[in-house]
């Protein structure tokens, strides 16, 4: 068996692929709940009942969405310039201590500024906290060769003993009865909310409105197309006159900043304080998606909710059958490979010797 380079791709087998790999990840995960002693049939359709069969479920799930659709677009546009982040998870945590810094500390009053100004000033810290926090692996890779994988993967640790050392320190709430958690943001720096008598917040628009402007950056602007042809061939592209080092360095400022604004997101729509747990693995769940939405900024949007929809669904059929809910964690890894085997197959044919 080899195999061989396709020489031209149907458009329409890009829209195939994740289709099919989904189709044929529900296959596979049909066989384990007949394992498991459940209806099949019943046990999808409270899935998706519990993930969009109500105005509760369709809000719960775009609130798991939120932050999935940032840390999706921080490791898809790092990526598609192979620079390999895994350390969105510890950006994701900069920025939510960075965001209480300066909305939370100082009494609680957050330098006694007002709350039109403190709130950008805490979305850009930020921002800022997770892009510097990938920029020393950037800046490793390009200058040294180091390996930002492994670099960026043990920052990710540093970040949450740091975490933990501040939470039962100096950013400890007096008020928290002893439990590690941070003081928590004015009120007035909380974001909206979308439907009322819901978790639901602003920051999905904020993903959404990022999600565009990502992919009009990368279709329709010149360091768009230097992060492509970086992505491509670093060395062709250097080759060409194209600023290969540059260009990863903003490429990681930038995709820092969207894990970074993710922390900052989650803290003011959701939890209004950082906690050690406030993350369920956000920053490593974003790369599943980067990849199921195959690194295209506008899918991140659609793998994102896809991704939210299947472990919010998952709590509401575990409790109706009494089936495991880790049942959500085997279908979004079965769907993770299967899209990458039928990417594969879209781009190369299957030759038998």
């Amino acid at each position: 068996m080899r195999l061989e380079k396709r020489h031209a791709i149907a458009p329409a087998a890009y829209v195939a692929a994740p289709v099919g790999a989904v189709v044929f990840t529900l296959l596979v995960c049909a066989l384990l709940l007949r394992w498991a002693g459940a209806p099949v049939g019943r046990s999808y359709a409270l899935l998706l009942q519990g993930a969009f069969g109500s105005v509760f479920a369709l809000t719960e799930t775009l609130t798991r969405a939120t932050p999935l659709i940032l840390s999706g677009l921080s490791a898809a546009l790092a990526f598609r310039a192979r620079l390999f982040n895994i350390g969105a998870e510890g950006q994701f945590y900069a920025g939510a201590l960075a965001c209480v810094a300066v909305g939370g500390l100082h009494g609680g009053m957050g330098f006694a500024a007002p709350a039109w100004l403190l709130f950008p000033l805490m979305m850009l810290a930020a921002a800022l906290a997770g892009a510097l926090l990938l920029l020393g692996p950037a800046l490793l890779k390009t200058r040294l060769g180091v390996d930002e994988v492994v670099t960026t993967l043990l920052l990710n640790f540093i970040v949450l003993l740091l975490v933990s050392a501040l939470l039962d320190g100096p950013m400890k709430d007096p008020l928290a009865l002893g439990w590690p958690q941070s003081v928590a943001l004015q009120e007035g720096l909380e974001l909206a909310r979308l439907v009322p008598q819901t978790r639901l917040h602003t920051g999905l628009l904020w993903a959404l409105a990022l999600a565009v402007l990502l992919w009009l950056l990368l279709a329709r602007t010149l360091p768009g197309f230097d992060l492509r042809a970086t992505g491509a061939n670093a060395r062709a592209a250097a080759f060409a006159g194209v600023p290969v080092t540059r260009t990863l360095v903003w490429v990681a400022l930038l995709s820092g900043a969207l894990a970074g604004l993710a922390g900052a997101i989650e803290v003011a729509g959701r939890t209004g304080y950082v906690t050690l747990d406030m993350s369920p693995g956000y920053g490593y769940s974003g790369i599943v998606i980067a990849m199921l939405a195959g690194l295209h900024p506008l899918g991140v949007i659609a793998a994102g909710v896809f991704v939210a929809g299947t472990l919010v669904g998952a709590d509401s059929m575990g409790r109706a059958l009494d089936v495991p809910t880790y049942i959500a964690d085997v279908i979004v890894a079965t769907s993770l490979l299967a899209v990458l085997v039928a990417t594969l197959l879209t781009q190369y044919r299957v030759r038998w010797k």
